[in-house]
């Protein structure tokens, strides 16, 4: 029971610091304000899964250049949310220099592993590269969906209601191991039931928060985010079960790590973004 308190606490705790920097500059009546609270909870959530991947992966005996990864990852970051809470031009400027030097980037981590005396150099370049493609850039996309189509409020619920039904139906009545080899605990019967709330809520409360979006596209949305999430919760737990950890952290209590909480949003919202952007015109 003590467990459970400790996380529904978190929880809260987890829900109230995200929706709120999500909507705070509604609250304050400043997109200015507004987009700096928001991009400062993003840099802090990037910073948190950047630290818990290279911890991982030194414990596979991998040493990537850290400094340059931290760096990497608050650029593209930045990048971004300067065009999606700002507008701003120098956004657009900072994210194509970001975009067009990512083989010098990249060229540069190799270089440096000349002096790291690595067996496996390239892989450690691969590694510094990593939390700016896995984690930076897809919370860097979170505010354009939120400006742009205000509809990442509903991605997030429908991502916990993924995993909130998942997590009951495999409670429940799960008996079928999805992927026992990667994460023990997950059914198939748990997924499916994830997977049917998940288009409910997208069908019944996504035009809710959007009437712009037609009822098939949130079904659609729905289905992506039911799937990515599965998958993206898959990849997390190989992730960790390649270094036999159970968490990636212990930020939130009862709950894990920064990796284990934004996980599925990781993976989910990059094929959000493109679907919006390619077959939703609004």
């Amino acid at each position: 029971m003590s467990n459970f308190w400790t996380r529904t606490i978190s929880a809260i705790v987890y829900v109230a610091l995200f929706i709120g920097s999500i909507y705070s500059g509604d609250l304050l009546h400043s997109q200015l304000w507004g987009g700096i609270i928001l991009t400062a909870f993003l840099l802090f959530v990037a910073y948190g899964c950047t630290m818990e991947f290279f911890r991982i992966v030194k414990k596979q005996g991998a040493s990537p250049c850290q400094p340059l990864g931290y760096l990497y990852s608050v650029v593209a970051l930045l990048a971004l949310t300067c065009i999606s809470c700002f507008n701003s031009v120098q956004g657009y400027i900072l994210f194509g220099i970001a975009t067009t030097l990512l083989p010098i980037a990249f060229g540069l981590a190799a270089i440096i592993q000349l002096w790291n005396h690595s067996e496996q150099p390239f892989r450690e370049a691969a590694y510094t590269m990593v939390p700016m493609l896995y984690a930076a850039i897809p919370l860097g996309l979170m505010p354009l969906l939120h400006y742009s189509y205000n509809a990442l409020v509903m991605v997030l619920i429908m991502v916990w209601m993924n995993d909130n039904g998942a997590y009951m139906g495999g409670s429940l009545y799960g008996k079928h191991k999805m992927w026992a080899r990667h994460s023990p605990g997950k059914t198939w019967e748990g997924t499916i039931t994830g997977v049917v709330i998940t288009l409910l809520v997208a069908f019944f409360i996504g035009p809710l928060f959007n009437n712009a979006i037609a009822w098939y596209h949130w079904l659609v949305l729905g289905l992506i985010c039911s799937v990515i999430d599965t998958l993206g919760d898959l990849v997390e737990s190989m992730l960790k079960r390649s270094v036999g950890m159970k968490d990636s952290g212990t930020i939130m209590p009862g709950h894990g790590g920064f990796l284990d909480r934004f996980d599925s949003l990781l993976i989910a919202t990059p094929f959000v973004f493109v679907y919006l952007t390619l077959f939703v015109h609004i």
